[in-house]
Order: structure tokens, then C-alpha cells, then sequence
């Protein structure tokens, strides 16, 4: 019996100082290489943001950070790619609104959670939209838009980057707070769609402000409001949505950083501190200010409801819209 009894105390004591030494509980984190997974192509917003962060955080944590692009079916192949990696901090998933709030109700059988496979670790940054409109089109203020469209429904196109983007999102938004009718017209991108919007086939758009910038400053194209609850400090003199006649209108594209779930809670911490100096770095607010961005920081508690409660909003969009994806 006393033979067994101290088997089992020394089992117990090996046992607690192999979790002691453990690197899983953060005291040795990171011993290795990190890995950002971006669910999106090299060159689009997710991938800029990634790796501006990443390499912010490679020098704070003395540990090589990579950028692994994972693309398909909509930011899905990706996150799922995330949501099973190991739970150990060496695999990280850049998130943003598409795969962390959006796509829950745009697909009728999704591959993965975003709360329940997904502990938060930290927001970068937001983005706002921008309604641009052709330069010979009649409305120069949202409410002359929203005039226009109500004495001739259904006349004007307005792009979008494609069914469930987030230019498709913004619109359908707009188009349920103001009762307007416009036609939906889809493209396979940002860039296909501005031809037609400069050539006043599809006169208006609601596009990310980032690509938009370069055309707006250069007078392709003529900005009427921007989608955030601030103006832009790159274009001081557009009014947001809401203050040009639609309260309580607001969207902007955010991006943060998630782990696999049951990564262990010393590590989400390190991680979490280390990110919220990250964002506020000289360097790495230049850079996203730069892009049109605001840097994002955020309390590590207030992500999950805050991404819960975007989840809502945008399951309410989708379904009034009646969204659909193929």
C-alpha cells in the first residue's frame, strides 16, 4: 500500500514539474517559428495588414514570424486550415469580418466556428468604405443619391466586388436603412468593376477606401460619404454616411488576429500584450494610417461579444437581403 501510495506522489511530482518546464505554459514561448495564416491572396488588405503586424511582431518577440497564404471558397480553406492546427501558439489565423462574422450566415454548411474553434488574441485594425460615384453622375450628396433612387428605382447600378463582399454588404445595409432600390451588379473584384464605374455603366460604388484613395485623389472618381463613425483623416472633407442623412449607418472591414481553441491561456496573453504594442508602434500606425486604416486596440475580453454582435448584424443583413453564394 505504501509502495503504491509513493509510486503515485512521485508520478503526481514528475508530472507537475514536466508542466513547470512545459513551454505551453508561456514562461519559454515562442522557442520557434510563427504562423499567420491569411485566408486571402498575397497583395489584398488581409495579407497587408498581416504582415505589417507580423513583422512588428517578429522583432518584439526575437522569433521569425511567416505569412502563410491559404486561399479558397471565400476565406474558407484557410480558416479552416487554422481551426485545426495545433492549439499550441505557433499558428495563428489573420481574421477579419468575411471569415469571423460574415460567413456563418452566407454559408448553409460552414467547415468551422468562429467562436467556438477560435480563441481571440487581438484587433489590428479597421477600414471604412467609401461610396464613390461616376464623375458625371447627377448626385453630388447622399441624400441626392438617395433622392435620385427613390424617384427612379431600381435605375441605378451599383457595384460590388462580388455576392457577400464586403462592398455587396455595405450596400445592402444602405439599402435597408434607407428603403432606396438599386441594382446589385456583381463583379469578380475591386478592379474589374472601376471601368464601368468610370464610364458611368455602373455609376456607383461602395468600395473599400484603401483601393479607392488612388482614384478618388487622382478625379477617376467623385466620393460622396465614407462608411465609418469618422471621417478619414485622407479625406477630411467627406462626410461619413450617417451625418449626410443615414444615422446610424456604419461598416468598416476589421482585422485581428485569433488561435485554435484551448490554446493555453498564458500564451493568448503574451500574444495579446505583445500585439496591442505592436499596433501602437510608430511604425506600424504610420503604415496603416498610410492605407486608410485606423489602428485597432481593443480589451481581450470585449472581442468575443464584440464579434458575436457582428455576427448578429450581419446574419440580420443576409437574410433580409437574401443574400446568396454559390
Amino acid at each position: 500500500m505504501f509502495k503504491r501510495f509513493w509510486a503515485a506522489a512521485f508520478a503526481v511530482a514528475c508530472l507537475g514539474f514536466g508542466l513547470a518546464l512545459n513551454p505551453a505554459a508561456g514562461e519559454d514561448y515562442p522557442s520557434r517559428t510563427i504562423s499567420i495564416i491569411v485566408p486571402q491572396p498575397p497583395g489584398g488588405g488581409t495579407d497587408i495588414i498581416a504582415r505589417i503586424v507580423g513583422h512588428q511582431l517578429a522583432e518584439q518577440l526575437k522569433q521569425t514570424v511567416i505569412i502563410e497564404n491559404r486561399t479558397g471558397a471565400g476565406t474558407v480553406v484557410g480558416t479552416v486550415a487554422a481551426a485545426n492546427a495545433a492549439a499550441d501558439g505557433y499558428t495563428l489565423l489573420a481574421g477579419l469580418t468575411a471569415n469571423m462574422a460574415v460567413n456563418p450566415s452566407l454559408f448553409a454548411k460552414l467547415a468551422y466556428d468562429p467562436i467556438r474553434d477560435f480563441t481571440p488574441i487581438g484587433m489590428m485594425a479597421e477600414y471604412p468604405f467609401v461610396l464613390v460615384v461616376n464623375n458625371d453622375f447627377p448626385a453630388h450628396s447622399v441624400k441626392e443619391f438617395i433622392a435620385l433612387a427613390k424617384a427612379k428605382p431600381g435605375s441605378i447600378n451599383v457595384a460590388s466586388a462580388g455576392n457577400g463582399s464586403g462592398q455587396h454588404l455595405s450596400l445592402e445595409l444602405f439599402k435597408l436603412m434607407t428603403g432606396v432600390n438599386l441594382t446589385h451588379v456583381p463583379y469578380r473584384g475591386a478592379a474589374p468593376a472601376y471601368p464601368d464605374v468610370m464610364s458611368g455603366q455602373t455609376p456607383a460604388f461602395f468600395d473599400n477606401l484603401s483601393s479607392a484613395l488612388g482614384k478618388i485623389k487622382g478625379g477617376q472618381v467623385r466620393a460622396l460619404a465614407v462608411t465609418g463613425n469618422k471621417r478619414s483623416a485622407l479625406l477630411s472633407d467627406v462626410p461619413t454616411i450617417a451625418e449626410a442623412g443615414v444615422p446610424g449607418y456604419e461598416n468598416n472591414v476589421w482585422f485581428g488576429l485569433w488561435a485554435p481553441k484551448n490554446t493555453p491561456p498564458a500564451i493568448v496573453a503574451k500574444l495579446h500584450a505583445e500585439l496591442v504594442k505592436a499596433i501602437a508602434s510608430p511604425d506600424v500606425k504610420s503604415k496603416i494610417e498610410a492605407g486608410a486604416g485606423v489602428p485597432l486596440a481593443v480589451p481581450l475580453a470585449d472581442i468575443e461579444p464584440m464579434e458575436k454582435a457582428e455576427i448578429a448584424k450581419w446574419a440580420d443583413v443576409v437574410k433580409r437581403a437574401n443574400i446568396k453564394v454559390n
